[in-house]
């Protein structure tokens, strides 16, 4: 089994029309990459904020490079993206 990644990505505030414009082409990309195991948005107050994925991947590098070429980091729609090695122990 391939090392586990969790992305933890939050959108630049105000940036909801941003996050709505490029929604389809993200869940595309998430569905013809095949690397995610699972995934959504992070809300505050009912309104999507941010983003929580866990990934498979070959390599701390392999995911940050995913990650860079999510069409919601190439249109600059996050504040602040994060990627640790991640165990998966309940679930």
């Amino acid at each position: 089994m391939m090392p586990l990644f969790a992305l933890i990505c939050r959108d630049k505030p105000g940036a909801l029309e941003t996050r709505m414009a490029n929604r389809e082409a993200h869940l595309a990309y998430v569905r013809d990459t095949g690397v995610v195991l699972f995934g959504g948005p992070m809300l505050t107050e009912g309104e999507m904020r941010g983003s929580l994925l866990v990934l498979e991947a070959d390599s701390l590098d392999a995911a940050r490079a995913w990650a860079a070429s999510d069409p919601y980091a190439l249109a600059g729609l996050f504040e602040s993206v994060e990627i640790t090695e991640w165990k998966k122990v309940v679930g």
